[in-house]
């Protein structure tokens, strides 16, 4: 997704030992939930966390299969509801795209930091995470979720 603006960038996702120990955190999380981390599920994650960078749902429909092979959009989309419900990823909204959740071992609301010239986006917990949960419990409300983004440009862009 990343954007090209003349200077190199990047976005290294998980691979090898980080990838298999990451996809077997969730699957424990899941199990220990009594919910189950199936195959297009696993599939899903496994290429949001190798990507390293948000990516479009119809490109995790291109990636699906191993083999160059396509998958049929609901399968897609029903693995990344599956994964945002659980808290194991992420819809960054401004970009209409998804991203593994870095923080997937606790609840937590999420802010990113979205470089406008690379695409690069960094998760980092909302620091109005919790006022805005209690604010909206003082006015009855339950929030499930929270996601902020911050547009603009990171170190390596504004050096480049």
């Amino acid at each position: 997704m990343a954007v090209s603006c003349g200077h190199p960038h990047a976005h290294a996702g998980l691979s090898a030992g980080a990838l298999a120990e990451a996809l077997e955190a969730a699957e424990r999380a899941c199990r220990a939930d009594g919910e189950r981390m199936t195959g297009p599920r696993r599939r899903v994650l496994e290429l949001l966390l190798r990507a390293g960078e948000p990516v479009k749902a119809y490109d995790l429909i291109g990636r699906y299969g191993p083999d160059g092979q396509a998958a049929k959009p609901p399968t897609v989309y029903r693995a990344l509801e599956f994964l945002e419900r659980r808290g194991l990823a992420h819809r960054i909204a401004s970009l209409s795209a998804y991203v593994a959740c870095d923080h997937a071992s606790r609840a937590h609301a999420a802010a990113f930091l979205i470089c406008d010239c690379c695409g690069e986006a960094r998760e980092l917990e909302a620091p109005a995470g919790a006022g805005l949960s209690d604010a909206a419990a003082a006015l009855g409300y339950v929030v499930d979720r929270v996601t902020v983004e911050a547009h603009g440009r990171c170190a390596a862009c504004r050096e480049g």
